[in-house]
């Protein structure tokens, strides 16, 4: 069988093409001086505002110069140490394409930097682009995609985290209400209202199913890869969204179990989490289904887990493929001491290379990196994952509440974890080399496109 695209990635000009892109050089400083209207506020839109708006999750807003222009020396401090879009992938090593990358490029930060320097000038209000029209802050994110809100909204019962309590784990069963089999395109979580953003440390959705029925339902042995663990809320985290031709298979009868991590805020919160379900047309049945998997980085499992006092922390473990498939995304997930994470491809004929890679991960960002289409690792059967979690239980981890605490795993945010969660589709051996072959002739005509 063939290695498949990461295989070649490793031994052709054509897979190097594909799999990984290095940052281009620093860009050089531009000769006129960058204004806010001209040069800063179309950055800003762009890869701002989404949280830097009136009623969102940012402490400010950055809509407008005089809302940006206190902030201008803090700003550029963010931008230039690139703490700020939250986006924590080193592009220096591993895949580079992302969908929804909210990374700035050397240039923006540059323009940026520049304008600081300058003195921060407004100029002429006529450059002032467009303003961006948000949904409102409490939106469905994929509404305007599919023309409305979800087809389908999971409520879990309403709960009241009081204003000084110990940590909650909420999980209670709830019925979908489905009297038919539906296949899901786009998935999101959310608390139910703004409020509730305070009190949901995290969400997760377990989908109840007769799984054996599932697999008679299915045309196509390749879309065996079950149910469980349906979908995950937690801070950033926008959603899934199905790619081409993928999907996860909802049976009628269907339940939705809760798992629901709640925290104190100072006041008395009730809210309940919402799951907003898209499916696709009736009749419109997706070739492959999608599997969301925990894959720990910690060897033995994540209760393992053991950081001693003062000290950095490095655990391993190692994950292996039964069946060719895709990997469609990376987010790694730890709490307050979290420092990085890796994610590597070991193939079965032993050559590996970096997939993913956070250096500098951050509690409050639980960044989800869906890879570009075109740039998906394609990994055949026999493949082994390598997750790597590192941990800075010491005072240089500024979000550490105390360096002095031995810290194994735990439920709580004060305790600790290390795994990846990744979705994958399984495929077949036969529809995986055609797909291989897909992507080779696909990133070929790319190649030969760039050389004209």
């Amino acid at each position: 069988m063939a290695h498949g695209i990461f295989g070649r990635v490793l031994s052709g000009a054509v897979g190097v093409v594909g799999l990984l892109a290095l940052p281009a050089s620093l860009s050089a400083q531009t000769t006129a001086q960058p204004t806010f209207t001209k040069d800063v506020a179309p950055i800003f839109q762009n890869k701002c505002e989404s949280c830097h708006r009136p009623d969102s999750i940012a402490p400010m807003s950055l809509i407008t110069f005089e809302e940006a222009r206190p902030w201008a020396r803090s700003i550029r401090e963010r931008v230039a140490s690139r703490n700020m879009p939250p986006w924590h992938i080193d592009k220096t090593v591993g895949i580079q394409h992302y969908k929804d990358d909210r990374s700035l490029s050397q240039k923006e930060i540059d323009t940026i930097v520049a304008w600081v320097a300058a003195g921060s000038p407004k100029g002429d209000p006529k450059d002032m682009p467009a303003p961006v029209k948000w949904a409102d802050g409490n939106g469905w994110n994929y509404a305007e995609q599919f023309g409305g809100p979800p087809d389908l909204i999971i409520k879990s019962p309403k709960y009241t985290q009081k204003a000084v309590a110990m940590d909650a784990w909420y999980k209670p069963v709830v019925e979908t209400g489905l009297t038919e089999p539906r296949w899901v395109r786009a998935i999101e979580a959310r608390p139910g209202t703004l409020k509730g953003r305070k009190i949901t440390h995290h969400a997760l959705a377990f989908l109840l199913q007769n799984e054996k029925e599932a697999q008679a339902m299915l045309n196509n042995a390749d879309a065996d890869s079950g149910a469980g663990l349906f979908m995950e809320w937690a801070v950033n985290k926008r959603g899934e969204l199905m790619r081409a031709n993928t999907g996860k298979l909802m049976l009628p009868g269907s339940k939705i179990r809760w798992d629901i991590h709640y925290s104190a805020a100072g006041e008395d919160v009730t809210d309940q989490v919402e799951l907003g379900i898209y499916f696709y047309p009736k009749g419109q049945e997706p070739k492959y289904r999608t599997a969301l998997a925990l894959y720990s980085g910690v060897s033995g499992g994540n209760r393992n887990l053991d950081i001693a006092p003062n000290s950095i922390n490095v655990g391993q473990n190692f994950h292996v493929l039964r069946r060719a498939g895709r990997l469609e995304n990376f987010q790694p997930h730890m709490h307050l001491r979290g420092k990085a994470m890796m994610i590597e491809a070991i193939l079965p004929n032993g050559q590996q290379q970096v997939l993913s890679y956070v250096p500098n991960f951050e509690f409050n960002w639980m960044n989800n990196y869906v890879f570009d289409d075109d740039y998906a690792p394609l990994l055949p059967k026999g493949t082994i994952l390598k997750v790597t979690a590192w941990h800075d239980n010491t005072p240089a981890k500024k979000s550490n509440p105390d360096p002095t605490q031995w810290i194994g795993w735990g439920d709580r945010t004060v305790d600790e974890m290390a795994h990846a969660w990744i979705n994958i589709t399984y495929m077949g051996d036969d529809d995986f080399n055609k797909e291989v072959e897909a992507r080779k002739v696909k990133m070929a005509a790319t190649t030969e496109r760039q050389q004209q």
